[in-house]
């Protein structure tokens, strides 16, 4: 399985095993993710100033944090581990809740941000299931560390904390609507990201105004 945006770059190495990297082979299945541009973090050091930027750096975090999705369904298929891991989230929810109010963000509506976040998350195991499960010759060989997975989910939630805390004004602005369409559209051009991880970065998104 052949995962090329950097989040999951990122991971390869985290995921390394006795000095060789983890790989998964997905053959020629259209559920992953096409090459990326600039990393979230690179994004949001260069506009991070405007209303635009932060909304940007918003999306661009959520679209990094959709690729580790990828790595979370392979290491789940065949295992009998549910998609679903309502104790898991909790974790995730209560985690975030208090970064925000370290970070001087909101805690609840970080948390529905963040459960669209994992609800995104899911919509991207759920298909690459599906796609395995129609197509066996393209379903992982191997599996990943989920520990391993997990913590680089946990440094992009705290990347994503703390840009939701540094971009409240302009989540609450009426023009937020507007400009986050637009950030997601460059976002999602700039990452290349498949049909799959498109919807799921429009999932991930819907309540990151208000």
């Amino acid at each position: 399985m052949h995962l090329a945006t950097p989040a999951v770059s990122r991971l390869g190495r985290l995921l390394a095993v006795g000095g060789a990297a983890t790989v998964l082979v997905l053959g020629g299945s259209a559920a992953a993710p096409a090459p990326a541009g600039r990393t979230a973090s690179a994004v949001g050091a260069s506009v991070h100033s405007g209303p635009y930027g932060q909304l940007r750096t918003v999306a661009a975090l959520s679209a990094d944090r959709l690729a580790t999705a990828d790595l979370v369904a392979a290491a789940k298929y065949g295992t009998g581990s549910p998609i679903d891991d309502p104790a898991r989230e909790q974790q995730v929810l209560d985690a975030v809740a208090r970064q925000a109010e370290e970070a001087g963000g909101n805690p609840e509506a970080t948390v529905r941000v963040f459960r669209d976040q994992i609800e995104a998350n899911k919509l991207v195991q759920r298909a690459l299931h599906r796609t395995w499960d129609a197509a066996p010759s393209t379903a992982p060989t191997e599996r990943p560390d989920l520990g391993k997975v997990r913590e680089e989910i946990n440094r992009v939630n705290g990347e994503l904390v703390r840009a939701l805390a540094a971009s409240t004004p302009a989540r609450t602005a009426p023009y937020c609507g507007g400009l986050l369409t637009a950030a997601a559209l460059h976002v999602r051009h700039e990452k290349g990201l498949d049909p799959v991880h498109a919807t799921a970065l429009r999932r991930a998104l819907p309540s990151v105004c208000g």
